[in-house]
C-alpha cells in the first residue's frame, strides 16, 4: 500500500495543477508550471492532470482499501496500467505534434519530469494469475487456448484486427486534431 500512497500523491499534485490552470485555485504551482513544465499548459496536458487526479487516485485508494482488506485487486491494477499507459502515449504524441509541444522550448518532456516514474514500475501484485472462486477451474484452462496458433482461433484473430484498426484510425484522428503537418 505505501506505493500507492506515494503514487496517490502525485495525483493529487496533478489536480492541483490542473485546478490552478483552469483558475479555480492560485499560488501553488504557478512557479513551477512557468519555470519547469509548461507543457502542461496545453490542452491536452490540463486534461490528462485531471484524468490523474481523479481517475488514477480513485484506483489508487480503492487498490489499497482492497490491500488492507486482503482482496485481489489485480482487475483494478490491470486497469489503471492501461488507463496510465494510454495517458503517457496521448501526452507525448500531444508533445510531439502539438501547436503547444514546444511552450518551454522544448519538444519533449526531459523523462521523468511528471513524476510519471511509476509507469516503470508495474507491481508484482498485477502479474499473479487470476484467483478462482471456492477453487472452482474452467474446463478450458487459458493457457492451454493460448497455445493454439492465432489462426486457429478466429475470435481471437478477429479481435486483434479490430484492434489493429481502431488504434490506426485513433491514431490518425489525432494526428488531425493535433494540427499535424503532413500532407496525408
Amino acid at each position: 500500500p505505501a506505493v500507492f500512497v506515494v503514487f496517490s500523491f502525485t495525483s493529487i499534485v496533478d489536480l492541483i495543477i490542473a485546478l490552478e490552470e483552469d483558475g479555480y485555485i492560485s499560488g501553488f504551482v504557478e512557479v513551477y508550471i512557468r519555470e519547469g513544465e509548461s507543457y502542461l499548459r496545453t490542452a491536452h496536458g490540463i486534461m490528462i492532470c485531471y484524468w490523474d487526479g481523479i481517475i488514477h487516485y480513485g484506483l489508487y485508494l480503492a487498490m489499497i482499501v482492497a490491500i488492507d482488506q486482503r482482496k485481489s485487486y489485480r482487475n483494478l491494477g490491470l486497469f489503471w496500467l492501461g488507463s496510465l499507459m494510454m495517458s503517457i502515449i496521448v501526452f507525448l504524441l500531444g508533445n510531439l505534434i502539438g501547436t503547444g509541444g514546444a511552450v518551454g522550448g522544448s519538444a519533449l518532456p526531459a523523462p521523468g519530469d511528471r513524476g510519471d516514474i511509476q509507469s516503470l514500475l508495474i507491481p508484482p501484485g498485477f502479474l499473479q494469475p487470476p484467483i478462482c472462486p471456492g477453487g472452482f477451474a474452467p474446463k478450458h484452462l487459458p493457457h492451454e487456448e493460448q497455445r493454439k496458433g492465432l489462426y486457429q482461433r478466429p475470435q481471437d484473430m478477429g479481435l486483434v484486427l479490430v484492434l489493429l484498426l481502431t488504434a490506426a484510425f485513433t491514431f490518425f484522428r489525432g494526428m488531425v486534431v493535433l494540427d499535424c503537418p503532413a500532407d496525408s
